[in-house]
Protein backbone atom coordinates (compact mmCIF):
# COMPACT_ATOMS: atom_id res chain seq x y z
CA UNK A 1 0.00 0.00 0.00
CA UNK A 2 1.04 3.55 -0.68
CA UNK A 3 2.57 5.71 1.79
CA UNK A 4 -0.17 7.52 3.47
CA UNK A 5 1.31 8.53 6.43
CA UNK A 6 4.19 9.79 4.78
CA UNK A 7 2.07 11.74 1.48
CA UNK A 8 -1.12 11.17 2.08
CA UNK A 9 -4.02 10.38 0.14
CA UNK A 10 -6.33 13.22 0.86
CA UNK A 11 -5.19 16.30 2.13
CA UNK A 12 -8.96 17.26 3.07
CA UNK A 13 -9.73 14.37 5.11
CA UNK A 14 -6.88 15.10 7.99
CA UNK A 15 -7.61 12.76 11.29
CA UNK A 16 -4.08 11.92 12.43
CA UNK A 17 -3.28 10.08 15.78
CA UNK A 18 0.18 10.26 17.58
CA UNK A 19 1.91 6.75 18.57
CA UNK A 20 2.30 7.94 21.85
CA UNK A 21 -1.46 7.97 22.81
CA UNK A 22 -1.98 4.53 21.96
CA UNK A 23 -2.15 2.79 25.15
CA UNK A 24 -0.76 -0.77 25.48
CA UNK A 25 -3.83 -2.72 25.26
CA UNK A 26 -4.76 -0.65 21.99
CA UNK A 27 -7.57 2.06 21.23
CA UNK A 28 -10.89 1.88 19.23
CA UNK A 29 -11.86 5.03 17.31
CA UNK A 30 -14.36 6.15 15.06
CA UNK A 31 -14.16 8.97 12.29
CA UNK A 32 -16.67 10.48 9.73
CA UNK A 33 -16.03 12.90 7.15
CA UNK A 34 -17.46 15.77 7.47
CA UNK A 35 -19.81 17.44 4.24
CA UNK A 36 -17.01 19.73 3.09
CA UNK A 37 -14.52 16.79 3.54
CA UNK A 38 -16.36 14.53 1.64
CA UNK A 39 -17.07 16.81 -1.53
CA UNK A 40 -13.03 17.42 -1.50
CA UNK A 41 -12.65 14.00 -1.75
CA UNK A 42 -15.24 13.63 -4.23
CA UNK A 43 -13.72 16.15 -6.65
CA UNK A 44 -10.52 14.24 -5.93
CA UNK A 45 -11.86 10.46 -6.83
CA UNK A 46 -13.74 11.82 -9.76
CA UNK A 47 -17.15 10.93 -7.60
CA UNK A 48 -20.52 12.57 -8.72
CA UNK A 49 -21.28 12.37 -4.89
CA UNK A 50 -20.13 10.96 -1.50
CA UNK A 51 -22.73 10.56 1.22
CA UNK A 52 -21.03 8.85 3.52
CA UNK A 53 -17.03 8.41 4.26
CA UNK A 54 -16.61 6.59 7.62
CA UNK A 55 -14.57 4.65 9.54
CA UNK A 56 -14.27 2.32 12.11
CA UNK A 57 -10.96 1.28 13.17
CA UNK A 58 -8.59 -0.52 16.20
CA UNK A 59 -5.59 1.35 16.36
CA UNK A 60 -2.58 -0.68 18.93
CA UNK A 61 0.91 -0.99 19.30
CA UNK A 62 3.12 -2.99 16.70
CA UNK A 63 6.67 -4.05 16.91
CA UNK A 64 9.46 -1.73 18.45
CA UNK A 65 7.65 1.94 17.85
CA UNK A 66 5.04 0.53 15.54
CA UNK A 67 1.21 0.68 14.79
CA UNK A 68 -0.98 -1.68 13.66
CA UNK A 69 -4.24 -0.45 12.50
CA UNK A 70 -7.47 -2.63 11.42
CA UNK A 71 -11.27 -2.01 11.15
CA UNK A 72 -13.75 -1.17 8.33
CA UNK A 73 -14.66 1.71 5.54
CA UNK A 74 -17.84 2.36 4.92
CA UNK A 75 -19.00 4.68 1.77
CA UNK A 76 -21.84 6.17 0.19
CA UNK A 77 -20.96 6.69 -3.23
CA UNK A 78 -22.80 8.16 -6.32
CA UNK A 79 -21.24 7.37 -9.46
CA UNK A 80 -21.88 7.60 -13.12
CA UNK A 81 -22.66 4.45 -14.90
CA UNK A 82 -20.24 3.65 -17.95
CA UNK A 83 -23.38 2.37 -20.22
CA UNK A 84 -26.05 4.63 -19.51
CA UNK A 85 -24.46 7.43 -18.25
CA UNK A 86 -26.94 7.22 -15.26
CA UNK A 87 -26.62 8.41 -12.47
CA UNK A 88 -26.78 5.46 -9.46
CA UNK A 89 -26.12 5.27 -5.62
CA UNK A 90 -23.53 2.71 -3.84
CA UNK A 91 -22.51 1.40 -0.88
CA UNK A 92 -18.55 0.49 -0.59
CA UNK A 93 -17.42 -2.03 2.24
CA UNK A 94 -13.59 -1.92 2.60
CA UNK A 95 -11.77 -4.13 5.62
CA UNK A 96 -8.53 -2.21 6.63
CA UNK A 97 -5.32 -3.71 7.66
CA UNK A 98 -2.24 -1.38 7.89
CA UNK A 99 0.94 -1.42 9.20
CA UNK A 100 2.77 1.34 10.77
CA UNK A 101 6.87 1.91 11.50
CA UNK A 102 9.14 4.66 12.47
CA UNK A 103 11.08 5.87 9.11
CA UNK A 104 14.29 4.21 8.56
CA UNK A 105 13.17 0.72 11.04
CA UNK A 106 14.54 -2.34 9.82
CA UNK A 107 11.62 -3.66 7.67
CA UNK A 108 12.41 -7.35 7.92
CA UNK A 109 10.17 -9.91 9.93
CA UNK A 110 11.14 -10.77 13.57
CA UNK A 111 11.55 -14.22 12.65
CA UNK A 112 14.27 -13.49 9.96
CA UNK A 113 15.90 -11.34 12.35
CA UNK A 114 16.39 -14.03 14.64
CA UNK A 115 17.64 -16.50 12.79
CA UNK A 116 20.10 -14.51 11.00
CA UNK A 117 21.50 -13.92 15.04
CA UNK A 118 21.64 -17.91 15.61
CA UNK A 119 23.13 -18.48 12.07
CA UNK A 120 26.43 -19.27 11.59
CA UNK A 121 28.74 -16.36 9.56
CA UNK A 122 28.47 -17.27 6.01
CA UNK A 123 30.72 -15.81 3.33
CA UNK A 124 29.27 -13.63 0.84
CA UNK A 125 27.39 -15.28 -2.22
CA UNK A 126 29.48 -15.33 -5.57
CA UNK A 127 28.63 -12.43 -8.09
CA UNK A 128 26.71 -14.27 -10.33
CA UNK A 129 23.88 -14.88 -7.40
CA UNK A 130 21.42 -12.01 -6.32
CA UNK A 131 20.92 -11.26 -2.85
CA UNK A 132 17.28 -12.06 -1.09
CA UNK A 133 15.07 -9.00 -1.63
CA UNK A 134 14.13 -8.41 2.59
CA UNK A 135 11.17 -10.45 3.73
CA UNK A 136 8.15 -8.84 5.22
CA UNK A 137 4.94 -10.18 7.34
CA UNK A 138 2.66 -9.64 4.25
CA UNK A 139 2.06 -8.37 0.96
CA UNK A 140 3.47 -4.62 1.65
CA UNK A 141 5.68 -2.74 3.80
CA UNK A 142 4.43 -1.11 6.43
CA UNK A 143 3.85 2.33 5.80
CA UNK A 144 6.60 5.16 7.37
CA UNK A 145 5.15 7.41 10.58
CA UNK A 146 5.93 10.76 9.78
CA UNK A 147 6.50 13.09 12.93
CA UNK A 148 5.82 10.43 15.44
CA UNK A 149 2.14 10.62 13.98
CA UNK A 150 -0.29 8.54 11.62
CA UNK A 151 -3.29 9.84 9.60
CA UNK A 152 -6.60 8.26 10.13
CA UNK A 153 -8.33 10.38 7.48
CA UNK A 154 -6.09 9.45 4.95
CA UNK A 155 -5.81 5.88 5.52
CA UNK A 156 -9.27 5.84 5.34
CA UNK A 157 -9.48 7.80 2.03
CA UNK A 158 -6.99 5.53 0.78
CA UNK A 159 -9.30 2.30 0.98
CA UNK A 160 -12.40 4.19 -0.46
CA UNK A 161 -10.02 5.25 -3.59
CA UNK A 162 -8.81 1.67 -3.94
CA UNK A 163 -12.41 0.21 -3.63
CA UNK A 164 -13.56 2.18 -6.40
CA UNK A 165 -14.72 0.88 -9.31
CA UNK A 166 -12.92 2.19 -12.63
CA UNK A 167 -15.95 1.18 -14.86
CA UNK A 168 -18.52 1.68 -12.71
CA UNK A 169 -22.16 0.02 -14.36
CA UNK A 170 -25.53 0.51 -12.70
CA UNK A 171 -27.27 -2.66 -11.05
CA UNK A 172 -29.20 -4.37 -13.86
CA UNK A 173 -27.32 -2.41 -16.91
CA UNK A 174 -25.48 -4.27 -19.44
CA UNK A 175 -23.30 -3.94 -22.54
CA UNK A 176 -25.69 -3.84 -25.26
CA UNK A 177 -23.03 -5.60 -28.16
CA UNK A 178 -25.85 -7.09 -30.84
CA UNK A 179 -24.78 -9.65 -33.39
CA UNK A 180 -23.80 -8.88 -36.80
CA UNK A 181 -27.61 -10.06 -38.63
CA UNK A 182 -27.22 -11.97 -42.17
CA UNK A 183 -28.53 -9.26 -44.05
CA UNK A 184 -25.77 -6.91 -42.31
CA UNK A 185 -23.09 -5.81 -44.81
CA UNK A 186 -19.02 -4.67 -43.73
CA UNK A 187 -18.38 -1.61 -45.62
CA UNK A 188 -15.01 -2.37 -47.45
CA UNK A 189 -12.14 0.01 -46.79
CA UNK A 190 -10.96 2.41 -49.55
CA UNK A 191 -7.31 0.82 -48.08
CA UNK A 192 -8.49 -2.49 -49.14
CA UNK A 193 -9.95 -2.14 -52.73
CA UNK A 194 -6.60 -0.66 -53.51
CA UNK A 195 -4.53 -3.41 -52.25
CA UNK A 196 -6.59 -5.73 -54.65
CA UNK A 197 -5.97 -3.34 -57.54
CA UNK A 198 -2.53 -3.68 -57.11
CA UNK A 199 -2.72 -7.52 -56.77
CA UNK A 200 -4.67 -7.67 -60.31
CA UNK A 201 -2.03 -5.31 -62.24
CA UNK A 202 -3.80 -2.05 -61.67
CA UNK A 203 -6.92 -1.71 -63.82
CA UNK A 204 -9.91 -3.10 -63.41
Amino acid sequence: MPGVAETGVSSAFLRPLKVEDVPPDGIDVTISATEAERQAIAAEDGLEGLAKLEGALHIEPWRKGGLAVTGEMRAQVTQICVVSLDAFDSEIVEPIDAKFAPAGAPTTSVEAAGRAKKAPRRRSPPPEVPARAPEFDGDDPPDPISEGRIDLGALVAEFLALGLDPYPRKPGVEFDEAPLGAGDQIRESPFAKLAALKETGGSS
